[in-house]
């Protein structure tokens, strides 16, 4: 069925439209880069980033490029800031069901959860 992501900025209550997202897998320790990917203007990817059939059983990771993202919002962050990027690493036990992360974000916290 899939992987998908969401980003809503909860602190201008929009879809986190533009922000920078890389998908990786993971195994040992290593990651390795799967694709880079801009959140549309309802703050998804567009596309299941894997679609039927696609996914596997294993470990993966999502960055979401969170300063730079409000940066461009013309948030004023300190240096370093806060949440440079958010890195979200997930299990994939069921690659027959469909794995929606997404990601609810401001420069200060965040909170992700297995959504539907």
């Amino acid at each position: 069925m899939g992987l998908s992501t969401h980003v809503l900025d909860t602190m201008h209550g929009t879809p986190a439209a533009g922000m920078a997202v890389a998908l990786y897998t993971t195994q040992g320790g290593q990651a390795t880069l799967v694709r880079r990917f801009e959140l549309n203007a309802d703050g998804r990817a567009g596309a299941a980033l894997y679609g039927d059939g696609e996914l596997k059983a294993g470990t993966y990771r999502l960055v979401f490029d969170v300063a730079a993202y409000f940066r461009k919002r013309g948030v004023e962050l300190p240096d370093p800031p806060f949440l440079d990027q958010v890195a979200l690493d997930f299990g994939i036990a069921a690659p027959g069901q469909h794995y929606h992360v997404p990601l609810l974000c401001s420069p200060w916290s965040y909170s992700t959860y297995r959504g539907s």
